[in-house]
């Protein structure tokens, strides 16, 4: 799934088309036309909230995708397994326009950004990392722990790891001068608006000044980029100690380079950068500040260590009670069973010194609860006896899969063969069973195309498939891979691929 893809508002290209013949059902694909004059803002203020609404299927109105957040996919497809939103219309044309099983946040962004592509309105996805969703609206995000860095569920607000949205390029008349341009839309069934599971269209300027009275749903997107965050440490008395982040949330807010495949950060289109007066909310640091850091190597099958890194900033001793709890989680913020935890209760800090305290992370730990967001959430709490005061750092670890080898053998010619030799190495000290790649690219393969292992794979050995294909296209190509199996799954790669045009 290319989560992050981007055009150029001058050459929109539609990538993905259902006729509107095709599908009796709702008129939602057949009743929006535009005409795209390049260079002037689209002026559709109402129109695209009719389609971003219809990518999900919350609303009972026959929409593409099922959402699912439990790592239950059984009776569908995993969200991590979507190469391109291509697939997914078709799927839902095929079986009558009933809701896909199952998408998450950057794939609901995916097919509504092919959509909006294909009613020639420039839309662009845009990643948002560390994102707030607020579930009543105060801008603030309390999460609460127990003495252990242990997580207590008392309210619905989370930080979730990531969560991607759409941009759309058009005109606001709706609104004042000065709001064309960008607009966010989000089509993941989070929080209603006006009755029905939508987000936007809200003008990235008007995020960005705080016009949080302007239309549509600004402050729930505002929130996403700059809520504050309060950790709730809740004593065994029941008391609470408070401990406010205020520069945690709405980090590298990113969508794809127009013309490669680097990222572009466009966080400052979203907020103003810190330290210039203009931003929202403020991090006040303390007189000991403790952030967690990563050894090299977080490799799914590896052990691997997190460091907790504290400084003492004042010119005496403090003494001090660490704790270090790692668990398993999901990149919307829930967590599973823990995987690792120390529990220091005197840590001596001398006048303006730094600690560096390692915890070390066993995949015998980890490796069954592992989600496919491959996440372990490492909680640092540090408590200092003479003032009882706490610091809580928080770290989302990332565990690194195999990688994806791809190798094209052959001259890549428009309408002659090739082959493509896909290759990965299991990591881990199990076989890996029902294994397969699956392969796509726009131009490349016709359709997704499927290999299948009839062998398990045995720990530190080789999965390797050849497809062979005809390039109906010239020019740069993608060739997109996902491999699945029973305990590794969501695995990507992907080869760029100049394709020569057939000769005259």
């Amino acid at each position: 799934m290319h989560a992050s893809a981007c055009i150029p508002v001058r050459s929109c290209t539609a990538t993905a088309c259902i006729p509107a013949s095709s599908c009796t059902a709702p008129g939602w694909l057949m009743s929006v036309t535009a005409r795209v004059s390049w260079g002037k803002a689209l002026s559709l203020p109402h129109q695209p909230p009719l389609v971003v609404p219809q990518v999900n299927c919350n609303d009972e109105d026959r929409g593409v995708l099922a959402g699912r957040w439990d790592n239950h996919y059984e009776d569908g497809m995993s969200p991590m397994a979507w190469i391109g939103s291509v697939d997914i219309l078709k799927r839902w044309k095929d079986f009558g326009c009933q809701p896909v099983k199952y998408g998450q946040c950057w794939v609901f962004a995916a097919v509504a950004c092919t959509v909006l592509r294909c009613l020639g309105i420039p839309s662009r996805v845009v990643t948002n990392y560390n994102s707030a969703h607020d579930t009543n609206g105060n801008l603030v995000i309390d999460r609460y722990l127990n003495e252990t860095g242990e997580q207590e569920q008392r309210s619905k607000d989370m930080i979730w790891n990531f969560h991607c949205w759409v941009e759309s390029w058009m005109a606001r008349p709706d609104l004042a001068a000065g709001y064309d341009g960008w607009q966010a839309l989000d089509p993941t069934p989070q929080e209603k608006s006006e009755g029905v599971f939508c987000c936007g269209p809200a003008p990235v300027k008007a995020i960005k000044e705080g016009d949080l009275q302007l239309k549509y749903d600004i402050p729930f997107v505002f929130a996403e980029v700059n809520a504050d965050v309060v950790y709730w440490v809740v004593q065994r008395d029941g008391s609470q100690r408070k401990s406010t982040h205020s520069s945690v949330v709405g980090k590298n807010i990113s969508t794809k380079s127009v013309g490669k495949d680097s990222r572009e950060d466009i966080t400052h289109t979203y907020k103003y950068p810190e330290g210039t007066g203009r931003q929202w909310g403020q991090r006040h640091p303390g007189e000991r500040d403790v952030f967690a850091k990563l050894s090299e190597g977080a490799n799914n099958g590896c052990d691997f260590d997190v460091f907790a890194v504290i400084n003492n900033n004042t010119d005496v001793e403090r003494v001090c009670r660490l704790m270090l709890c790692a668990r398993t989680a999901s990149y919307n913020g829930t967590v599973g069973p823990q995987c690792g935890m120390k529990d220091l209760l005197n840590v001596t800090l001398a006048p303006r010194a730094e600690n560096s305290v390692p915890l070390r992370i066993l995949y015998e730990k980890y490796g069954e609860s592992l989600t496919q967001d491959n996440l372990i959430k490492v909680v640092a709490l540090l408590t200092e006896y003479q003032t009882g005061d706490v610091v809580v750092a928080i770290r989302d670890v990332y565990i690194q899969n195999p990688e994806v080898k791809i190798r094209i053998l052959g001259e890549p010619m428009q309408n002659r063969k090739l082959v493509a030799e896909i290759s990965l190495v299991n990591p881990l000290a199990a076989p890996l069973n029902n294994c397969m790649f699956v392969v796509e690219g726009a131009g490349l393969t016709n359709g997704q195309q499927t290999k299948e292992l009839e062998e398990p794979v045995e720990p530190h050995a080789e999965a390797k498939v050849r497809l062979d294909f005809v390039p109906r296209q010239s020019g740069l190509r993608k060739l997109v891979v996902d491999f699945e199996s029973d305990k590794l799954t969501g695995v990507k790669g992907h080869r760029n691929v100049i394709i020569a045009p057939q000769p005259k």
